[in-house]
């Protein structure tokens, strides 16, 4: 079986990222050989503020070791999320922080500078809405929100490849544009095996 996890990365569950999550989770679990789980970052109970940077270790709450395991467990990652000021949401950020841990994402070498990709074997996907047309986010921005997530997170983890899907803008976009946008995610899923 091939395992699927959807990480909602908005705040707000009535957003239209939830919209987009559930269509690729409907598209995907048309396979009879997929796994789909979603997760809602939004849901999850848990400090978003790394207290200590790596320094000391938190204690990861009950919804943290859950997320942990999917992640584990799962051979495709994909994060549903919205473009805020050219990168992700706080809480999103925060999830990150507390989750892709040392040891679990990752482990630096002794007295290296070189690191080892636990979470090699993984690939990932990226469905991105944003208020700014595509284009001026590639062109002008230079896309920092992809790659801090695609390279600086993801691929520094091990996982490839990473895919990105930038849908935009959407606070000007009608309902069939939407629509469009929906079958799309259905579709991503619906690919993904």
């Amino acid at each position: 079986m091939h395992k699927i996890l959807i990480i909602n990365g908005h705040p707000d569950k009535e957003s239209f990222c939830t919209q987009l999550a559930l269509s690729y989770k409907k598209g995907a679990e048309q396979n009879t050989d997929v796994v789909c789980d979603l997760l809602h970052v939004a849901e999850l109970d848990f400090d978003p503020i790394l207290r200590h940077g790596y320094r000391k270790r938190t204690e990861l709450e009950p919804d943290l070791l859950r997320a942990q395991e999917a992640i584990r467990r799962a051979d495709h990652l994909v994060f549903v999320y919205p473009t805020w000021w050219a990168t992700f949401p706080a809480l999103l950020k925060g999830f990150i922080d507390r989750v892709f841990l040392p040891g679990f994402a990752f482990k630096y070498r002794e007295n290296s500078v070189l690191w080892d990709k636990l979470l090699k074997g993984k690939t990932a996907h990226l469905i991105v809405t944003m208020d700014a047309p595509a284009w001026y986010y590639r062109l002008v921005n230079k896309s920092p929100g992809h790659n801090a997530m695609k390279k600086g997170i993801l691929e520094f983890c091990g996982v490839k490849p990473v895919k990105v899907t930038t849908l935009g803008p959407v606070k000007t976009s009608s309902n069939d544009k939407r629509q469009k946008w929906l079958r799309k995610a259905e579709q991503l899923g619906a690919n993904k095996k």
